[in-house]
């Protein structure tokens, strides 16, 4: 398992990656924190599925002018 926070802003706010990013990778995502405003939004997730797999969906999302960055620590604390 990989936790990773997206932050997407502008036009990206309304289209469905993380929807595409587990549809067309063989990627089981699970978001555990988010906020979406007008013009930017951040969400945390955690991908399952083969390391290899991972990466190349990660790299299509940034491919997109996603911020992928990871996230250590539990995700529910604070």
């Amino acid at each position: 398992m990989q936790r990773v926070r997206f932050t997407f802003s502008g036009l990206l706010i309304k289209e469905p990656v993380i929807y595409q990013l587990a549809h067309d990778y063989a990627i089981v995502t699970n978001i555990r924190r988010a906020d979406v405003q007008e013009n930017v939004g951040w969400v945390i997730l955690e991908l399952e599925g083969d390391e290899k797999e991972i990466g190349r969906g990660l790299d299509w999302v940034r491919s997109l002018g996603v911020r992928v960055d990871p996230v250590l620590g539990d995700v529910m604390e604070g």
